[in-house]
This record gives structure tokens, sequence and C-alpha cells, in this order.
């Protein structure tokens, strides 16, 4: 159900759109999944109108599949998928760890220590909602620091697939056992200002999860 609060002045098509594409992205819809208009109108509690503006969005930005005479379905996303993403984040984030090292602000440091050690909680409790957050976050400050516009533009139109792509990796947590190893030293080549470890730590970070999905040929949960 919308939290439709009274000092949200968003359009009820707008809130709709958002709320189902966000539930696509952290897989609360499952990919596979029957688009229901009347179901999704009743658990969110508006008429069917807005749901159905909402799907057609949704299918222009690929979140979801329209087939004739059978309806709307939540759009799949395969390993060729993700390793697709993987390698565009490969390069654009290793540029940004690159920049990040020369540019980044001793407050951005610290907000990144922080959001490091935090993550590094979440994994040892196994936390798969914390480890998603913190992760994006610890991507998102070097990101933020690397004082680059026009990359940071490009690299923010990736980050809804990366959403999705965290949820269906971290379905099983333990792949993350590396990765709070992999981003100390992704931290320490920023802070020693060294931009080519930086990149080339980023670089091998971002490679293993691509090599790990392929190997394991990760697959999100689909409906049988």
């Amino acid at each position: 159900m919308l939290n439709f609060d009274i000092q949200n002045h968003k359009p009820l098509r707008e809130m709709v759109y958002e709320e189902l594409k966000m539930q696509i992205l952290t897989g609360a819809i499952v990919p596979g999944t029957r688009m229901m208009e009347v179901e999704l109108a009743n658990q969110i509690g508006v008429s069917r109108t807005p749901v159905r503006e909402a799907i057609r969005k949704l299918e222009k930005e690929g979140l979801v599949i329209i087939e004739p005479r059978k309806g709307a379905y939540a759009s799949q996303i395969s390993t060729k998928d993700m390793v697709e993403i993987l390698e565009v984040r490969q390069n654009m984030e290793g540029l940004a760890a690159y920049f990040a090292a020369s540019r980044m602000q001793p407050s951005q440091l610290e907000d990144l220590k922080n959001i490091s050690a935090k993550y590094n909680t979440a994994v040892s409790e196994g936390n798969m909602e914390d480890m998603i957050q913190y992760d994006t976050r610890f991507h998102r400050i070097i990101v933020e620091s690397c004082n680059n516009k026009i990359l940071v533009q490009m690299i923010e139109q990736l980050q809804e697939l990366v959403l999705r792509f965290r949820y269906i990796y971290y379905d099983d947590f333990k792949r993350a056992e590396n990765m709070p190893e992999e981003h100390r030293i992704i931290l320490e080549a920023i802070e020693s200002g060294d931009a080519n470890a930086a990149r080339e730590a980023a670089d091998i970070h971002i490679n293993r999860l691509k090599e790990l999905v392929i190997s394991e040929n990760v697959q999100p949960k689909h409906i049988e």
C-alpha cells in the first residue's frame, strides 16, 4: 500500500510507477511475474488507470514486456545481461576510482571508510539488505568524488540496472565473502593517492564479479 503523504506532491501515476519500478529492481516482483492490473491496483490501493500507465512506462524502460493477448510480465535478466552490465561498470568505475585518488575530499574519504566498515559488519552478519545498501553507497561515494560530471551522469544511467543485479547477486550472500578485502584495497589506493592502483583495484574487483557470474551461471529466481 502506498503512503499517500500529504507532503508528497508527486502525481499519483508517478508514485505508482516508482513503486512498481522499485519492486522489479529489488526482486519483490520476480522476473517473469505477470503484471496483473487488478491485483497490483488492490495491493497498492489505487485504481487500475495509474497502474496501467505505469506498466506502459516500465515497458519503454525494458523492465516490463507486454505480449499481445498474453499480458504484461516483469522482464527477465540473463547471465549475458549481467555480464554486459559488469563490462560497462568495469570501465567506467575504474576510471572513477582513478580520478577519485586525486580528487576525493577528506570528508568523502571519511565517509568511504565509515561505509566500508558498515559493509563489513553487514557481510559478517549475513544481512543482505544492509550489504546492498552499503555496497551501493561505497561505490557511489567514489563516483561522486571523481569530480567529472559527464562520467557521473553516465554511471548514474547505469545504476538502476546495477541495483537489479545486486539483488540477484546477493541472493546468496556467501558470494560477498571476498568483497570486504577488495573494497579495502580500493580504499587504501584512493587514500594513498595512487590513481593507477585505484583503477587497477576497481577493475579487478568488478572483473572478479564478472567471472563469478559466468562460472556460477548466476540467475535470478524465476516464476515456474
